[in-house]
């Protein structure tokens, strides 16, 4: 559900490739060293937010909220701070 609206959202079509080092980045600025590591030595350098849902559901990593996180992210570009109610959605 996440993924289809996140593409509802966005326009795109194709899901979303994600830098694995931004995720890292973004767990441990949360404190997060230990899902960090794990995030680390799972997830491929470039992580397809659809085809990698399982490893980031895994790490506790929500997709939307995830790129509502990252700067530059979708987030950033959703009218009214969408990108922040995202998450609270359990999306």
């Amino acid at each position: 559900m996440a993924s289809t609206l996140i593409k509802m959202i966005s326009g795109k079509e194709k899901p979303m490739q994600i830098d694995k080092n931004q995720i890292l980045e973004l767990l441990r600025s949360q404190g997060d060293q230990d899902k960090a590591a794990q995030a680390e030595s799972e997830l491929p350098d470039q992580v397809d937010t659809e085809q990698h849902v399982g490893l980031l559901s895994k790490l506790g990593i929500n997709p939307a909220e995830l790129l509502s996180r990252l700067p530059g992210g979708l987030g950033d570009k959703l009218p009214g701070g969408l990108g922040d109610k995202l998450g609270g959605l359990g999306l």
